[in-house]
């Protein structure tokens, strides 16, 4: 079999090879005959293919066939003028090189040429775009034989976004809403770099009952599990995950539930107020329910992110439902109950109100000396914001007996202790959520602490 090989030396045959070197050397081949290239020889390469010129195009220009450009219309609209009178087979090839034909279009001028069989020039309007173009006949003219964008090949891009306070740990960015604001995305990110964030929102913690009232219960406490911007701590609160929420660009109106405020009305047997919600996006967390107010005829306890605990002496009354609104995994815990009045005497303390993992404890005792508040439940411990935090501490229960320590605490997570002779009821904890602690007769209930909100992504890599 003979072999022709392309190389520039003077014309000779030798064993079967011809070589070639000036133009206008005529080569017969055989039947059967195989060509070798053996250097870049025009006419060996992929048909329609085009070799890309890498100096940027920022301006007009006629193209030349065989030619692929890139092609910059930052500063302004390009037109590119295809080749004139092109021969069956010429190709040309243009790709958006800033990412901007969106913005600033490029227009192909068909220079006496059609285009996809019309008379017409054509317009490249889609970010990213490469196509490559191969004139065929006077008939169709030039037609599109490849083309795609720079998300077919996507590098990382990370969510950008402002509001709140702002701070860094490692790759991730961390916003914190101590109040009401906005988290304003620009740039939305892909999955090779970040496009979902994790969160933490906690409701306002409920008011503690007065006259011997029941806990405040914690505010709502809804966190995703951490796996979008890196492992971090989480206390698990069910078994249902929540998830990590994608955020395209647009503006999300942040609302930090204030507490519920304590009651400071002429009758001193009253329940305390609920706690505010917190949102962000399509994720509310409830407030905190109210502690119930002392005496058989006084405010109930209320539901909410955590239930209010009960009343003294409530004769067997339970506390308030927490996870109210349902969701899964439970944003909160119930509120604590009384034992059953126990006699003409009924010493029994008033309940703790609820917490993020766990229920408000029920006030005991049946003498002055015995009466113990319940406890509030405790909350839930994150590091979203790279400190572990505990937050959405149930508030403790207030008693009146003689003993010093029948008050109850307040939860881990910021609740507010309840009262006896010897100690005042405190507030809740402010942006923890913590539920207020109750009051003995005479006073007022204390207020719920406000909640908090936290969002975090990868920014960098």
């Amino acid at each position: 079999m003979s072999e022709i090989k392309v190389n520039k030396l003077s014309p000779r045959t030798n064993c079967g090879t011809v070589q070639l070197g000036d133009s206008g050397d005529t080569i017969t081949i055989p039947a059967g005959a195989t060509i070798t290239n053996n250097g870049t020889a025009a006419g060996f390469g992929a048909t329609g293919a085009a070799s890309w010129d890498t100096t940027v195009k920022t301006t007009g220009f006629t193209a030349v066939s065989g030619v692929g450009y890139f092609v910059d219309t930052t500063s302004g609209a390009i037109t590119v003028t295809l080749p004139a009178s092109p021969d069956a087979g010429a190709v040309i090839a243009v790709k958006d090189y800033a990412n901007t034909f969106d913005t600033n279009n490029v227009t192909l001028a068909r220079n006496g040429s059609n285009i996809g069989g019309e008379a017409i020039d054509a317009t490249l309007s889609t970010e990213g775009l490469a196509v490559t173009l191969v004139y065929v006949d006077a008939t169709q003219g030039w037609l599109v034989t490849d083309n795609g964008t720079q998300d077919t090949a996507p590098t990382a891009a990370y969510i950008t976004a402002t509001g709140g306070t702002i701070t860094c740990s490692g790759d991730y960015r961390i916003h914190t809403f101590t109040g009401p604001g906005t988290f304003c995305v620009s740039n939305a990110g892909n999955a090779a770099g970040s496009n979902l964030v994790d969160y933490l929102i906690v409701g306002g913690g409920g008011a503690g009952g007065s006259g011997d009232g029941g806990g405040g219960g914690a505010g709502g406490y809804r966190e995703s599990p951490g796996t979008a911007s890196g492992s971090y701590t989480v206390s698990p609160l069910g078994v249902s995950p929540a998830v990590a929420l994608p955020v395209p660009a647009t503006a999300y109106p942040i609302t930090v539930g204030a507490g519920g405020a304590g009651r400071s009305t002429p009758a001193p047997n009253t329940g305390g107020n609920q706690g505010n919600t917190s949102t962000f996006s399509t994720i509310t967390s409830a407030g905190g329910g109210g502690g119930a107010g002392g005496g058989a005829c006084s405010s109930p306890y209320t539901p909410g992110g955590s239930g209010g605990g009960a009343r003294r002496d409530g004769n067997g009354q339970g506390g308030g439902t927490g996870n109210v609104p349902i969701v899964s995994p439970p944003q909160g815990k119930d509120g604590g109950t009384p034992n059953a009045f126990p006699g003409p005497i009924g010493w029994n303390g008033a309940g703790g109100g609820g917490g993020a993992t766990a229920n408000g404890t029920g006030g005991t005792g049946n003498t002055p000396a015995s009466e113990r508040a319940g406890n509030g439940g405790n909350g839930a411990t994150s590091s979203i914001n790279s400190t572990p935090t505990t937050r959405a501490g149930g508030g403790g229960g207030g008693a009146e007996g003689s003993s010093p320590n029948c008050f109850g605490t307040g939860g881990t997570g910021g609740g507010g202790v309840g009262f006896n002779p010897g100690r005042s009821n405190a507030a809740g904890t402010a942006n923890t959520g913590g539920g207020g602690g109750g009051r003995a007769n005479p006073g007022t209930g204390s207020a719920g602490g406000s909640g908090i909100v936290i969002i975090r992504y990868k920014f960098q890599n």
